[in-house]
């Protein structure tokens, strides 16, 4: 899921991490990996939103899916994944 700018700061209000920019060297390989989304990038790993179902008629909610872990090494490495549900829900905006 590609996010706005406002739902990026949202996000970023409810959850540790940091968002790349889509001007980042690194995107266009993101995306091949993994699709067009907004990436994020916690003490975790590499993580995306995906929107979710809601029971909250009057809230949009994402769901916080990790991509890749760190491994261990020096310098450390992103180990690519099974996309793993986290069980971080962040409201991105009211429901239209």
């Amino acid at each position: 899921m590609k996010l706005t700018s406002t739902q990026v700061e949202r996000a970023l209000n409810q959850f540790e991490a940091e968002a790349i920019p889509d001007s980042h060297p690194v995107i266009p390989q993101l995306q091949k990996l993994f699709g067009d989304h907004t990436y994020f990038i916690d003490n975790n790993g590499l993580n995306i939103v995906e929107p979710t179902d809601s029971n909250q008629q009057d809230a949009e909610l994402g769901l916080v899916v990790n991509l890749a872990n760190w491994n261990d090494s020096t310098p450390r490495n992103l180990e690519p994944r099974e996309p793993e549900p986290t069980n971080i829900v962040v409201k991105l905006g009211t429901a239209h």
